[in-house]
């Protein structure tokens, strides 16, 4: 048998449930119990870029560990069945959506290992430049905590809007905007809808996995951008595996050169580690 396989599974939330419900419900040697042979440590992953990682690290696992790709349909779904321990590990985030998803769902996930940085940006079909946006127009941003907070933090660094002062930015609400000197009318939506806001709305926040779908790159397309450090995409395992030595296996695969290959033939990525 070889080191590494893949088994990748396309799946909306409910086939991704009852597929693991069929599977037992073992993410991995943590899972279930006491396997002595070579383990299968699946991980979960949305698309593109973060499936490609998971491929590489599959082909650099070593020790008696395999990797199975578990592609999911959104974020929620991953994080969702990492909590139940129907995969071993996901990566699909950053630390601060982590977070988010835990306060909310009294999940028990914890980032390991940071793996890279992406150029986030704010795009328009209609305008060439920040400065034309137009008086009552129309802001997509996301609906989740952090990455509305990341949104609006980019939108006051560039004089579009301004900010409550005593807010930390990162957490910022659109409650906390207090200059709004063209009056926008911000639109929430999840991430995965952004891409559709981007034919109607006059400007769009999205992450370069999802907006390369329109042909579209940060580099290239981004009125704003911004790349922060602390939303590195991280692996992230439940906190009673983060000392596992299946996770020391993963994580090395993670940083090995195979992964940091498949990230700098990528334009809108770099590596965190």
């Amino acid at each position: 048998m070889t080191k590494s396989r893949i088994a990748l599974l396309t799946a909306t939330l409910g086939l991704t449930l009852m597929a693991s419900g069929c599977a037992g419900g073992a993410g991995g040697p943590d899972a279930g119990a006491g396997a002595e042979t070579p383990s299968t440590l699946k991980v979960a992953a949305v698309q593109a870029p973060m499936t490609d990682v998971v491929e590489a690290a599959a082909e650099a696992i070593e020790g008696d560990y395999e990797i199975e790709l578990v592609e999911v349909a959104d974020y929620v779904t991953a994080n969702t069945i990492l909590n139940s321990a129907d995969v071993y590990a996901n990566f699909s985030q950053h630390i601060p959506y982590m977070e988010s998803f835990n306060a909310g769902n009294d999940g028990t996930l914890v980032g390991v290992q940071p793996v890279y940085n992406f150029v986030i940006a704010f795009y328009s079909k209609q305008l060439d430049d920040i400065a034309e946006l137009p008086e009552e127009a129309k802001v997509a941003i996301p609906d989740d905590p952090s990455n509305t907070g990341r949104a609006l933090k980019l939108l006051a660094e560039h004089d579009v809007i301004a900010l409550d002062p005593e807010v930390d930015p990162y957490e910022a609400t659109v409650k906390d905007v207090v200059q709004n000197p063209k009056d926008v009318e911000f639109l929430q939506v999840p991430i995965a809808s952004l891409n559709a806001a981007y034919e109607e709305a006059d400007l769009v926040f999205q992450w370069p996995s999802h907006i390369a779908a329109l042909g579209l790159t940060p580099q290239d397309d981004g009125l704003i951008t911004e790349l922060d450090e602390t939303f590195a995409l991280n692996l992230v395992v439940r906190e009673q595996d983060a000392d596992s030595e299946a996770t020391a296996a993963l994580k090395a695969a993670f940083t090995s050169d195979q992964v940091r290959e498949v990230i700098e033939s990528n334009g809108t990525i770099q590596t965190a580690w």
